[in-house]
């Protein structure tokens, strides 16, 4: 799992596996946020199924799936109230990682 960080409280992440979350944990991140649609490649892991593991591991998990740019404002808004109210460090996701870098570049 290669994770970039973007500021002290943001980092984005190519696709993450649910056996990867325990470790995401162990790293500082209060939360995640997956902005990949469920079903965008076969055999990516649901949202779901990391949801689950992040219950075990002591993260809140919210999905906000982008599917192509313009990002809409409405999903732009959601991720910046959910990064400013996490009270820590935010890993965002998507398959490359560049979703989520142009969601936060686009709430700045």
């Amino acid at each position: 799992m290669n994770i970039s960080r973007i500021s002290d409280n943001y980092a984005v992440a190519a696709q993450i596996l649910p056996m990867e979350v325990a470790a995401i944990a162990e790293q500082g991140f209060v939360a995640i946020i997956c902005n990949r649609p469920d079903g965008e490649e076969p055999g990516q892991p649901t949202s779901a199924e990391i949801a689950a593991e992040c219950v075990k591991a002591g993260l809140a998990f919210h999905h906000i799936p982008v599917s192509g740019i313009p990002i809409s404002e409405r999903a732009i808004l959601e991720q910046r109230r959910l990064i400013d109210e996490s009270g820590g460090p935010v890993l965002a996701y998507c398959r490359s990682g560049q979703r989520s870098l142009i969601i936060w570049q686009a709430s700045a």
